[in-house]
């Protein structure tokens, strides 16, 4: 606010109207009938109030029952009724998907392990041991996925197979060449362990860390798994003899469990990633008709009450966890629109997908919005001060330094500070009379109008009373269009399962149409009446009448971003009805097929849908992969560094240039090494190699033989992780499912007697565990390597019992020795494990800490340069064609700080001797830089929608030119500031420069310009300005020889002024709030440090 009004006599809160709680009804679009209705209706959702007890809904929990008194009989009877319902509890969890996911997993590895137990099949499969492969390969591509999902695991597991056996041939190859040809078996040994082991698994590690895709670490796994097993397990690379024996079984086993995974996903309870897409579209749309209706009801009661209540924090949880689901399913739904020859509805599923996406910016945008009105509203207002006398010249002095304590705009406090001061609105009818029998209406009528009768009575007393002017003249309309907003979104616009057919309402676009027409009116109307209002009373001060005027432009900015808001949903309906049409006149096309056209004929032919690859256009911005991690320092910094000094450096000699084009070559080629995906490659490639080395050895040989050496090397390739964390999380997971799985075959062994159909069963039960912990409680790492330790520990053992050919005399041979099979699986595992992180932790390690603070700072400097382009200062160079926040730019954003987010979830498994890392003050630093993302969209739905500037606009953005950039160069500066305290972790001093300063310069600039436009008392206009005010004008540019008193300017035309002084001022305190942060995490610094030493 002003700073006179932090001179003047605290009266808070201000008065209220009686009559303030009860808002009459408005005229009202019922969105499914089309029908214009003026009714009772509230914005709240029956269906949030009602979510706590829908996990109970089903009545299916067993009573308490006091048994003291009761005879044994009705025990009895009590006892059998819960286990009824325990069973039936049971078996709808069985009947749901997940429970069907589970079941179709049991049933896979159940016929996996038939290959075992079976003889005709396990002679089919060759004498070899290790048959137990087809079981674990149903473990890892289990059938618990869409159809969508399936194809793309089939199509990794045929490149997995295909490399693992190219490997495996040019191995075997190698080493008879150079060993029996040409008799240097050290040779080989050595090509095969540097080439073949080193670089193969090195490609391996490289594709893993490059794909970051959990089916392409699953590849990776199945791919090692058979590499390892021709190459170091058997004897024929070693003794350099060309056998095909291994690999043809090896082929035969991922081809029968590939098979067994496929068929079991789709003849059993078959799942359409085209269904899970629309069912997971239908609830993103809910949670954000609900998260719509609860901010619209917060910023008419003027209480934040509604968004801090359990409803929205439920529709906003709602909203965060499916999102990423509908991602997911729009990725697998890809597949398999592709592979049924329907690509032309998937890019339409892929607009309504990206529609939504920004239906949920725009829900942000109004958020911020409605936060600048609380903001304002717990700010203590000084009561009316009156002008008595002409107003005397003020010194610009005056407006540029506020008095101590206090700001212009005041400091916009915590929202716990204060209460609100507008009480929740209460639906009233249209009949609804005041106190004195005066209609509502009419009162606030004849209360706004001019008065010459009566000037010592002011239409508004308090800048809070204009929200309630504000929300009595628009809040019915507001109120009506938010209902109609919210039960579109609530509609269901796709069908019921399992078809999820479009039906959508053919009323939804006339209604929301005349809604919005409606809406619109009734805005124009009320703000226009709020300025005319604001411009009848002169006898305000000029500082009180911007404190007047700020508290308009809140309004005017949520009731915009409402207006906005709804623009955007006739643009989610235009694409909802564009993939109904195509939906229902579907035809068959495989364009994609046609890998020669992609880029020339194949775009050509396709129409440009809404919301269609926005973000492959060559935004400023290159948005991140879908399944890259956060690079961190930016590439262009990097080179920065590593040129400046050659640059700086004088040319002597011909010779010093050669050197520095030497050293700049050599440099970019280590640059390139030392990237994260290729380093991860090399250290695993490295780590394989000198684990296998063991096998090749003479010395160590029957060592690695004995302890079974290569299920070591299985358990490092998979431990290996592209962070430190991750690497953290799998160990203990693999550990813990180790021993799971050797505890429980070793118990099944002993009960089955090794009897094969026992066996059989009590596999199934142990897959049925392993499988509910990876698909019900999603701890997939647990759960696969607890049913692959079973495999290699009881499977193998009754395989060896069945004579195979496998040198097995230290495990019992025939009469397998359990506990010496289970003791080496351990031991095996364990090591492996350990190597593992030693080479993540130790060998070039990719912290995830590292990669959250690198990319923290990155993502706040990015911003402070966005901001620094003016969000009002290019419309006047675009002349409105262009917004400051560039197309693509805000998703590429908010994806990256989701990205920072997982690495924020990686982090807490890392360990440091400084100590565990700051889990809750990273998560509030990136809830802050996730309300700066949505101011900084708030700001652009205020700028991008500009159609033009008007006279008076354009005059005073010239006129505010200087103190704009300087507060656009203040904000990008405290961003850097705060990106290089936690790229550095050094601490802040206490002398970080104020953005509020320049906010207030700002204010008070506008000040001075309606000094300058005020009339005077007579009706006539103010007089020229001086001829100093003219030389600053002209050095502003744009005003040489005119003068600003022949401007016409309105009181609308500050309301683009102040609505980003209220978004710089919601930047502003997120700032502070994240200065906070950092001071807490790495103190702060002040004039008595002492740091030469």
């Amino acid at each position: 606010m002003s700073p006179s009004s932090a001179s003047l006599p605290s009266h808070w809160p201000p008065r209220r109207p009686s009559k303030r709680s009860k808002l009459r009804n408005g005229t009202v679009i019922i969105p499914s009938t089309g029908e214009r209705v003026r009714r009772n209706f509230t914005l709240r959702s029956s269906n949030l109030a009602m979510n706590g007890s829908a996990s109970s809904a089903d009545g299916y929990s067993p009573q308490t029952h006091d048994y003291t008194h009761i005879s044994l009989r009705d025990r009895l009877r009590f006892w059998g009724a819960d286990a009824l319902l325990y069973a039936n509890r049971i078996l709808r969890w069985l009947d749901s998907p997940v429970g069907h996911g589970i079941l179709k997993c049991t049933l896979a590895y159940t016929l996996g392990s038939l290959a075992t137990f079976i003889e005709p099949i396990s002679k089919f499969l060759g004498r070899p041991d290790g048959k137990h492969v087809v079981a674990t390969i149903t473990v890892y591509f289990h059938p618990a996925r869409s159809f969508g999902s399936m194809i793309e695991a089939v199509l990794i597991a045929i490149a997995a197979v295909a490399y693992a056996e190219l490997v495996s041939i040019l191995s075997m190859w190698t080493s008879v060449f150079f060993g029996s040809v040409l008799d240097m078996p050290a040779l080989a040994h050595t090509l095969v362990l540097i080439v073949f082991i080193g670089g193969g698994f090195g490609l391996v590690g490289w594709v893993k860390q490059k794909m970051n895709n959990p089916l392409v670490n699953v590849g990776s796994t199945l791919a090692s798994l058979a590499i390892i097993s021709v190459v170091t397990k058997e004897t024929a690379v070693l003794t350099s003899v060309f056998s095909d024996q291994k690999i043809v079984q090896i082929f035969k086993m991922l081809v029968m469990g590939i098979t067994i995974t496929t068929v079991v996903n789709l003849l059993v309870w078959r799942a359409s990633a085209v269904s899970a897409l629309r069912q997971s579209m239908t609830k993103a749309s809910v949670a954000l008709g609900d998260m719509l209706a609860l901010i619209t009801r917060a910023f008419l009661s003027g209480s934040e009450e509604d968004l801090l209540s359990p409803e929205f924090t439920a529709a906003s949880s709602a909203y965060s966890t499916v999102y990423p689901t509908m991602t997911k399913n729009l990725r697998e739904a890809k597949f398999e629109r592709y592979f049924l020859g329907h690509e032309t509805i998937y890019r339409h599923e892929r607009a309504v997908v990206r529609s939504m996406e920004t239906l949920a910016q725009s829900i942000g945008g109004l958020r911020s919005a409605a936060n600048s009105q609380f903001a304002l509203l717990k700010e203590p207002i000084a009561p009316l001060t009156r002008v008595t006398s002409a107003p005397t010249q003020t010194s610009p002095t005056a407006f540029f330094s506020p008095p101590p304590g206090k700001t212009f705009s005041g400091t916009l406090r915590s929202l716990k500070d204060r209460p609100g001061v507008l009480s929740a609105i209460d639906e009233a009818s249209e009949e609804s009379n005041d106190e004195d029998g005066h209609p509502i209406q009419e009162r606030r009528r004849s209360d706004t109008g001019p008065s010459t009768s009566t000037p010592k009575t002011p239409p508004f007393r308090h800048p809070s009373d204009i929200f309630e002017h504000f929300i009595v003249l628009l809040g019915p309309s507001m109120k009506s269009l938010a209902y109609t907003l919210s039960e579109i979104l609530r509609a269901p616009p796709f069908g019921s399962a399992p078809d999820w057919h479009i039906t959508i309402n053919e009323h939804f676009r006339p209604s929301l149409h005349e809604a919005l027409a409606l809406y619109n009116e009734a805005r124009a109307n009320a703000l226009e009446e709020v300025y005319k209002t604001l411009e009848l009373d002169r006898t305000r001060t000029e500082s009180l009448k911007a404190d007047f005027e700020e508290v308009a432009a809140a309004c005017g900015h949520f009731s915009f971003s409402l207006q906005t808001f709804g623009e955007e949903m006739l643009k989610y309906l235009d694409v909802l009805d564009d993939l109904k049409f195509v939906d229902e006149h579907r035809s068959k096309s495989w364009h994609w097929m046609k890998w020669w056209q992609h880029d020339k004929a194949g775009r050509a032919t396709m129409t440009t849908l809404p919301y269609d690859n926005d973000e492959e256009r060559a935004p400023l911005i290159k948005p991140i992969k879908k399944t890259a991690l956060p690079k961190g320092i930016a590439d262009t910094m990097i080179a920065r560094r590593d040129t400046y000094s050659w640059q700086v450096a004088p040319p002597e000699s011909r010779k010093n240039k050669v050197v520095a084009t030497l050293s700049q070559r050599l440099l970019k080629l280590l640059r390139k090494v030392a990237r994260d995906d290729v380093r991860f490659g090399l250290k695993v490639g490295v780590g394989a190699a000198l684990w296998a080395m063991f096998s090749f050895l003479p010395q160590t040989r029957d060592v690695y033989r004995h302890w079974r050496g290569e299920w070591g090397l299985l358990s490092f390739m998979i431990v290996c992780s592209m962070t430190v964390g991750a690497a953290n999380t799998t160990g203990l997971a693999r550990f813990l499912g180790t021993v799971i799985g050797i505890a429980a075959a070793a118990l099944n062994w002993h009960i089955s007697g090794q009897n094969a159909v026992v066996l059989v069963i009590l596999g199934a039960l142990i897959a049925f565990w392993s499988f509910y912990v990876i698909i019900a409680k999603g701890r997939a790492p647990l759960g696969r390597i607890t049913l692959l330790a079973y495999n290699v520990c009881l499977l193998y053992a009754y395989s060896l019992s069945q004579r195979v050919d496998d040198d097995d005399d230290d495990e019992g041979g025939t009469k397998p020795i359990i506990r010496e099979i289970l003791l080496h699986r351990f031991v095996a595992v364990t090591v492996g494990i350990i190597w593992g992180l030693i080479v993540c932790r130790l060998v070039w390690p990719i912290s995830a800490r590292r990669k959250f603070k690198e990319g923290l700072a990155m993502l706040h400097l990015q911003m402070g340069l966005i901001w620094r382009r003016g969000p009002l200062a290019i419309l006047l160079r675009s002349n409105c064609s262009r917004s400051y926040l560039r197309s693509g730019e805000q998703q590429a954003l908010q994806k990256y700080a989701a990205r920072l987010d997982a690495l924020r979830a990686s982090a807490v498994s890392e360990f440091e001797l400084r100590g565990p890392f700051p889990s809750e003050p990273a998560k509030r630093l990136m809830a802050s830089t996730h309300r700066l993302l949505d101011a900084f969209y708030a700001m652009s739905l205020v700028t991008q929608r500009k159609a033009s500037l008007t006279e008076g606009e354009r005059a005073l953005l010239l006129y505010t030119a200087e103190e704009r950039a300087a507060l656009c160069d203040r904000i990008c500066h405290v961003f850097q500031v705060l990106a290089s305290s936690v790229m550095l972790e050094y601490p802040l001093t206490d002398a970080i420069p104020s953005v509020n300063r320049l906010r207030d310069r700002l204010l008070g600039r506008i000040f001075m310009f309606r000094k300058e436009h005020q009339p005077s008392a007579s009706g006539t206009e103010a007089e020229s300005p001086s001829s100093a005010q003219n030389l600053r004008r002209e050095a502003e540019g744009g005003w040489r020889g005119s003068s600003l008193g022949q401007i016409k300017v309105e009181e609308r035309d500050y309301e683009l002024l102040y609505a980003y002084a209220l978004v710089t001022g919601q930047v502003a305190e997120e700032l502070k709030v994240i200065a906070r942060e950092i001071e807490g995490l790495f103190g702060v610094l002040d004039e008595d440090a002492l740091l030469l030493q």
